[in-house]
């Protein structure tokens, strides 16, 4: 599958590369996971409500989580950074 990050979580994405690795990992693991089986498995997958309809959730720790949704063969990744918008 092709990931496509939305201009924020690609902000996101490199703010983890300088500042935390190891949640960069989880992420990494994430979005392979997703690629698999987009609405389970680890991160505690969740669909999205109200203004978020259509995406999905998952944990990356207690903080922040991964925001995506799957789109014909790609992951479109909303935010990988805080809570959701």
């Amino acid at each position: 599958m092709r990931k496509e990050f939305s201009d924020d979580a690609w902000d996101d994405y490199i703010y983890w590369q300088g500042t935390d690795k190891k949640i960069l990992k989880k992420i990494n693991d994430l979005i392979k996971e997703i690629s698999r089986t987009p609405y389970e498995g680890s991160g505690n997958p969740e669909p999205l409500k109200h203004n978020l309809e259509g995406w999905w959730s998952r944990r990356i720790n207690l903080e922040h989580r991964l925001v995506y949704k799957i789109k014909d063969d790609s992951i479109l990744i909303l935010q990988c950074r805080y809570h959701y918008y």
